[in-house]
């Protein structure tokens, strides 16, 4: 919901993207400095989705209870107190402590948020839930606050997209698969559900390449994912050597993928002369396609559809990138999308068909175009991992968990009555 996102970048400090147009650079005391003329964007963002929808869930970042950068919140008992609306606390059990973060939750806001306060959640129990009930009394006599459901552990939660790019580290590397998948673990990483679909296929091994590895020879592909700052992360990608494992990736006869900041990565140049994500300037790309991107203007963000030109499979997905890309290189496109009642090319493949990019977000979770582009390395064994019924079919089971588990009447009702 919220319409302000940070984007980590150098030394300048993070993007900020403001109701989906990029504001500028900030370091973190500058972006703390400017949150308070931020909150009214936030205010009208969320006004906006209440007037579309029944229910809007408001979910924090981080803590509410981290009153030493308090002042300016924008995303937690900040927003909630200028919102009016209530509070579920929700705790994560499986990482510890979570009397200690209920209590001292309660404990540490200030008396105006604590009246925002209706109850908690507890999530990822594992074991025995009878065990945590004298839990739920120590918590009722400190705080007041009562326990709406205690959840446990969901197994199935693993073929859902995640959330954030903590995932990757626990990710590592999948092994077993017939066929091998090398994305280099870039410092900036954006989007990185992409990889979901391909890691569902039960026959391919995702190898998140941490720094300090060189890309595996035995590779099948190499993707080059997106990332927060294209510039920066290309000079991650020369440092650790990667361009130069590429290289031979490519004399084995093997393909690249570049998905949007991946995809610019592989043209001849890249330049960023407003200072868009980074340092103002511009340098050479890694020179595989024809191409070359100047960054800078609004952000585009579309859902987009079409189909992939070598397979002729249809896609769907998003756009979500900054920057104008051209050259020769585009003459050879990719994808051709589907926009206002007629086609435009998207991306560039080079002439032997081993290097190819495009902007299109998603397009992996298309399962017919999955099923032919892994085709290509599979050797013609056929797989039919059908992706996103996997996540429908995964989010239904999640909604019959939560529902056997929480006290929704109730959660609905404190919904309803507001503050």
């Amino acid at each position: 919901m919220n319409p302000v996102l940070l984007k980590p970048q150098s030394e300048t400090g993070a993007q900020v993207v403001v109701q989906g147009k990029v504001e500028g650079n900030a370091r973190a005391a500058d972006y703390h400095a400017l949150k308070p003329k931020l909150m009214p964007l936030v205010l009208d963002s969320f006004g906006r989705l209440k007037g579309e929808a029944d229910l809007v869930l408001a979910e924090g970042a981080g803590s509410p209870a981290e009153i030493n950068i308090r002042d300016g919140d924008i995303a937690n008992m900040g927003f909630a107190l200028e919102a009016r609306i209530p509070v579920i606390l929700v705790a994560d059990i499986d990482r510890g402590g979570v009397l200690a973060a209920l209590v001292g939750t309660h404990a540490l806001v200030e008396p105006e948020e604590r009246n925002l306060l209706r109850g908690y959640l507890v999530n990822k129990f594992r074991g025995d839930k009878a065990l945590f009930e004298p839990a739920v009394d120590i918590i009722a006599r400190r705080t007041g606050l009562v326990c709406h459901g205690v959840i446990p552990w969901f197994e199935g939660a693993g073929a859902l997209p995640a959330e954030d790019a903590v995932a990757l580290d626990r990710r590592g590397r999948k092994t077993g698969g017939a066929i091998r998948i090398a994305v280099p673990r870039l410092s900036r990483i954006a989007n990185f559900d992409d990889l979901d679909p391909l890691a569902a296929e039960p026959d391919v091994a995702i190898d998140i390449v941490a720094p300090g590895r060189p890309l595996p020879a035995e590779a099948d592909l190499v993707l080059l994912p997106g990332s927060k700052s294209t510039i920066a992360d290309l000079a991650v990608l020369r440092r650790e050597g990667w361009d130069i494992d590429l290289k031979a990736h490519l004399r084995r006869n093997r393909p690249v993928i570049g998905l949007c900041a991946g995809f610019q990565m592989l043209g001849t140049k890249l330049d960023d002369p407003k200072g868009t994500e980074g340092p103002a300037g511009a340098v050479e790309g890694l020179g595989l396609l024809e191409v070359e991107t100047v960054l800078g203007g609004d952000k585009r963000l579309v859902e987009a559809e079409g189909r992939e030109l070598a397979t002729g499979k249809a896609v769907r997905g998003y756009e979500m990138h900054i920057g104008k890309t051209t050259g020769p290189g585009l003459a050879r496109p990719m994808v051709e999308i589907a926009d206002s009642g007629r086609s435009r090319p998207d991306g560039a493949v080079s002439a032997d068909g081993l290097i190819m990019g495009c902007y299109l977000h998603g397009l992996f979770a298309s399962d017919h175009f999955r099923h032919a582009f892994l085709a290509r390395l599979r050797d013609g064994r056929p797989q039919e991992e059908a992706y996103e019924a996997k996540v429908e079919a995964t989010l239904d089971a999640l909604a019959d968990h939560l529902e056997a588990n929480c006290d929704l009447d109730a959660l609905l009702a404190i919904a309803e009555r507001g503050v």
